[in-house]
């Protein structure tokens, strides 16, 4: 009791978003963070599915197009009440959504890791969620400048510090299970747009009008959606004390030299060859896999066409209106199922690189990936349309299985006191990729057609051998990580000076404190139920449309 009237006086100095008011108490159950961390990932994930706005949008204005609407082009188009929007056009908040991701994780991950991750969510809430009510804003006046800086600028500020914000919490709550706890959470983001690219649909049919396609309303809805399940994340966050493990666990002798019980501060992990390489291990596996999730629909269509419809021999310019239409429908099924292993990909692989090691799961992306994306050429021209689509499967579950490793490889080498900042600043990687992956497979693609080659597998053939070649280089930078020298790495004294703010707070003895017991207790599983709930129900619409593709 004394204990705990201590504790409760130093917690009058501070803020409720502070990171002093969520060290955990005695009787905390830790399985209640992941799905915090999965109730924000979710929301944020969204930023995968956005491109199901941009047709509406592009059909927004209704009546007779403007004659001086065939001259638009991007500068004009940013400020014309006038003229449609094109996709193109559209599709640059994409590109926004992703650079702002990285960029805003890197200048503000050291801040993160200060003040915790229940002020980070909130302001990640607040900057996602009111970015998308800046882009209604810019649906309602059809000023397309309006939706780059709501949702692509202000809104990926949100996605960045929504990202990193559960990274380094789950890895000190799960110092047993490091893999599993980041793959559960970073397993929301890729499920994001499952849910919420079927819900804007549904909306938007709700919504429609004879004078509107409804998309700014559906903005609005979907704010307010998301920032009561972000706010539930965020004030669901909790830390574990300093000195805090599971109880009756203890640190096993490290098998592994890759795994470090040091740490590295913040300003220095970036001076280390180790940073730039594993920087660059998960540039070039995510510039593979998103490059091919950007051409995965017209890809699939150019490569099989007729046979998709029970016509083999037709070859994809050889369609009509109607037969492009009927392979558009099952393209996106196949775009689906690949956001199921994408999703699925993110929790088995991460899991799985608790049991084999961070470097060798990197070994096994890129070494399958070589070979998946050398066969794909082979299967095309084959026109094996079950194991092209199982191989591009498996390829998309490695992609997100990068994603999720990556903070438990981080946090093998350079220790948890700054891990989730390092994260921060290593999502730059992510942010070239997004601009990488698809200028390659995009660039190629227009070359290919411009050399005189036809709809088909050979329009694909160079694109595959190339990304193969990037996953080569990727697998040399995996193979060149060591363990970091002793010199980078934090004295004890200073780790213990950083920590002392959090002991105080919470005095005590090291160990459980009580903290983190239980499983799947009520709480915890009402926690799961919330986020789990319309989890399965993205799951559900998404292998429903990807049984079209089988039909």
């Amino acid at each position: 009791m004394a204990v705990a009237g201590t504790t409760g006086a130093s917690l009058r100095d501070v803020g409720f978003l502070d990171r002093e008011r969520i060290i955990a108490r005695p009787g905390f159950n830790r399985w209640l963070v992941p799905p915090a961390a999965l109730a924000i990932h979710l929301c944020i994930g969204m930023a995968y599915g956005f491109s199901v706005f941009w047709l509406p949008l592009s059909k927004a204005l209704t009546g007779p197009a403007d004659p001086s609407c065939a001259s638009l082009n991007l500068v004009s188009a940013l400020f014309t009440t006038s003229c449609n929007w094109r996709v193109a056009d559209l599709g640059w908040i994409y590109t926004l959504f992703f650079v702002l991701l990285g960029c805003s994780a890197a200048i503000w991950g050291g801040w993160l890791e200060r003040v915790g991750p229940r002020k980070a969510g909130f302001v990640s809430a607040c900057c996602w969620c009111g970015g998308i009510i800046v882009a209604a804003m810019g649906v309602m006046t059809h000023q397309l400048w309006l939706m780059w800086i709501g949702a692509g600028v202000i809104g990926g500020v949100g996605l960045g510090l929504g990202y990193i914000s559960p990274v380094s919490t789950l890895i000190k709550w799960f110092p047993d299970r490091r893999g599993m706890a980041t793959g559960m959470a970073i397993m929301g983001f890729g499920g994001g747009a499952m849910i919420g690219a079927p819900l804007a649909n549904l909306l938007m049919n709700y919504y429609k009008t004879d004078t509107s396609v409804g998309v700014w309303q559906t903005f609005v809805t979907m704010a307010v959606i998301y920032f009561c399940f972000m706010m539930g994340g965020a004030f669901g966050y909790r830390i574990p004390p300093a000195g805090w493990r599971p109880e009756g666990w203890t640190a096993p002798a490290s098998k592994s030299t890759m795994i470090t019980t040091r740490h590295v501060h913040l300003r220095d992990a970036h001076k280390t060859p180790q940073f730039w390489l594993i920087w660059a291990v998960l540039c070039l596996n995510v510039s593979a896999g998103i490059g091919v999730i950007g051409m995965a629909s017209p890809m699939l269509q150019e490569i099989f066409a007729g046979s998709l419809i029970g016509q083999p021999g037709i070859g994809f310019a050889q369609l009509d209106v109607g037969q492009k239409a009927q392979i558009a429908a099952i393209a996106a099924g196949f775009t689906g199922l690949l956001s199921l292993f994408n999703i699925g990909g993110r929790f088995f692989w991460a899991s799985l690189s608790d049991k084999i090691g961070r470097k060798n799961t990197y070994y096994c992306f890129f070494l399958i990936g070589i070979a998946l994306y050398a066969l794909a050429p082979t299967l095309a021209d084959m026109g094996s349309k079950a194991f092209f689509v199982l191989a591009f499967g498996i390829i998309l579950s490695m992609y997100g299985g990068g994603f999720a490793t990556i903070p438990a490889y981080l946090a093998d080498i350079f220790g948890t006191q700054f891990v989730g900042a390092i994260h921060g600043r290593l999502l730059t990687a992510w942010a070239t990729a997004g601009i990488v992956g698809p200028v390659v497979v995009n660039y190629i693609r227009e070359a290919q057609i411009a050399a005189g080659v036809a709809p088909g597998p050979a329009l694909y053939t160079g694109t595959m051998y190339i990304l193969a070649c990037m996953l080569v280089a990727g697998l040399v930078c995996n193979a060149v990580v060591r363990p970091l020298p002793d010199k980078w790495f934090m004295s004890d004294a200073e780790v213990a000076s950083l920590q002392a703010k959090s002991a105080a707070a919470n005095a005590g003895p090291s160990g459980s404190f009580g903290i983190g017991r239980g499983g799947l207790d009520a709480k915890a599983a009402l926690a799961w139920a919330i986020v789990g709930i319309p989890l399965l129900w993205g799951v559900w619409v998404t292998l429903k449309s990807s049984l079209v593709l089988f039909g």
